[in-house]
C-alpha cells in the first residue's frame, strides 16, 4: 500500500486503487500510519513549487554548443604521443619474431633454460622514460583515465546537464500541475458524493442557522463529521499545497465541539479553519430576510463548494497558477481559470456586491468558513 502513495499523491493511479488507497487512509485504525507516511510526501514535494515556471532555453543555445565543441576539436593537439601495447625491453636485447617462435643461434646459449618470465594478468605494461617496465592495475589505469578528462568533456558534460534541466523540470512541474488539478477535482467529488447522501437523508443539504455565532458557512464540515459522513483528519477538505495542508495534524471539529468553543479564544480559529481550503454556499433568503434551508435541487449550473475566497472574495489563493474548482448541485466538478471565475453571476459575493447569502434562489454565493450568511 505505501508503494502507492507517491502514485495516489501526484494523481497517477487509476480510479480503482485511488479507491482502495483512499479506504485505507479512512480506516481508523490502519489508515493512522498510511496518513502520516503521505504527509511525509506531500511536504518533501512542496520545493517543487519553486520551480513551477517554465523557463525557455536561450535562443540558438543548441547551435552555440554544437560550434563550441566543433570549434574545440579542431583545435585539440593531435600529436599526442601513442602508447604502445606491446612491452618495451631493455636496451641492447633483441625482440624474438613472434611469441613462439625458436631462439636463434645468436643468444648465448643459458638463455635457453631461463625461465619464462611470469604473466601478470589483470594488469597494464607501460613504458618508463628509461625504458623500464612499470605495471598499472586496473584501478591506477582507471584513476590515470579519468586524470585525462579535459576541459572539452567537462564542457560537454556541463551543456547535457543543462539541456537535462532545462527540459525536465519544466516537465516535473506540469507533472505536478495535472495531479494537483486531478487531486482536487477527486477530493470536491468526494465531498460532493457525501453531500447528496447527506441531502437523501435530511432532504436538504447541511444548512447553518439564521443567526449566531454558529452561522457559519464551514458549518457543514462539523455537521458531516458529526454524522460520521466523512473522517476529521484524512484531509479530504484540503488543497494539495496550500498553506493549511502543510501545517500538518489538520483536523475538523464536531459540532458539539464548535458550540463548546463558543466565547473561547479558540472559536475564532476554529471557525476559521473547520470548513478546510473549500468555501460552501450560503444560501439565500426570502423576502422577509430569512435564511431558507439549502435544498437539493440538483441544478447543473447552481455552485455549492468551491476553492475558498481569499481576503479580497475576488479569487482563491489555493491554486498557484490561478485554477479555480467548482461543485455543482448535480455533482458535477469544473476547473476554471480565473479570467472566467465569475462570468455573469460573482462567485463569491451576491448581487448586492456582499460576501453573504444570495438575494434569490439563483443568486450563488460561496463564502469561507467564517462567513456568516
Amino acid at each position: 500500500m505505501r508503494d502507492d502513495l507517491v502514485g495516489y499523491l501526484i494523481g497517477a493511479l487509476d480510479a480503482p486503487d485511488s479507491h482502495r488507497v483512499e479506504a485505507m487512509l479512512a480506516d481508523p485504525q490502519a489508515g493512522e500510519s498510511l496518513r502520516c507516511d503521505l504527509e511525509t510526501l506531500r511536504r518533501s514535494m512542496s520545493p517543487l513549487e519553486s520551480d513551477r515556471e517554465s523557463f525557455p532555453a536561450p535562443p540558438g543555445l543548441a547551435t552555440r554548443t554544437l560550434e563550441m565543441i566543433a570549434a574545440r576539436k579542431a583545435s585539440a593537439p593531435h600529436d599526442a604521443p601513442e602508447v604502445s601495447s606491446q612491452p618495451a625491453l631493455a636496451p641492447g636485447r633483441p625482440r624474438a619474431e613472434s611469441a613462439d617462435a625458436p631462439f636463434r643461434g645468436s643468444f648465448p646459449a643459458d638463455h635457453r633454460s631461463r625461465p619464462h618470465a611470469p604473466r601478470h594478468h589483470g594488469r597494464r605494461h607501460r613504458s618508463t622514460a628509461d625504458g623500464r617496465l612499470s605495471t598499472m592495475t586496473p584501478e591506477r589505469s582507471a584513476s590515470h583515465v579519468g586524470s585525462s578528462l579535459g576541459w572539452l568533456d567537462k564542457a560537454i558534460l556541463a551543456a547535457t546537464a543543462l539541456a537535462a534541466c532545462i527540459l525536465v523540470i519544466p516537465a516535473l512541474s506540469l507533472l505536478v500541475d495535472d495531479a494537483r488539478k486531478t487531486h482536487t477535482v477527486r477530493k470536491l467529488g468526494k465531498v460532493g458524493g457525501t453531500l447528496q447522501e447527506y441531502a437523501a437523508s435530511h432532504r436538504k443539504y447541511p444548512s447553518p442557522p439564521d443567526a449566531g455565532p454558529m452561522s457559519r458557512a464551514g458549518l457543514y464540515a462539523p455537521t458531516l463529521v458529526s454524522e460520521h459522513r466523512i473522517t476529521p483528519d484524512d484531509g479530504v477538505l484540503l488543497s494539495p499545497g496550500s498553506a493549511l495542508a502543510a501545517r500538518g495534524a489538520y483536523r475538523i471539529p464536531t459540532v458539539d465541539e464548535v458550540k463548546a468553543a463558543v466565547g473561547t479564544p479558540e472559536f475564532d480559529e476554529m471557525v476559521r479553519t473547520m470548513g478546510g481550503d473549500f468555501g460552501y454556499t450560503l444560501g439565500h433568503r426570502d423576502p422577509m430576510g430569512c435564511l431558507v434551508p439549502i435544498r437539493p435541487l440538483h441544478r447543473g449550473h447552481h455552485p455549492i463548494m468551491a476553492d475558498a475566497p481569499d481576503e479580497s472574495c475576488e479569487r482563491s489563493g489555493n491554486d498557484p497558477l490561478g485554477l479555480h474548482h467548482i461543485l455543482f448541485e448535480d455533482g458535477r466538478v469544473k476547473a476554471v481559470s480565473e479570467a472566467d471565475l465569475h462570468g455573469d453571476d460573482h462567485l463569491f459575493r451576491n448581487h448586492d456586491g456582499q460576501t453573504a447569502a444570495g438575494k434569490d434562489a439563483e443568486d450563488a454565493v460561496i463564502g469561507d468558513s467564517h462567513h456568516q450568511p
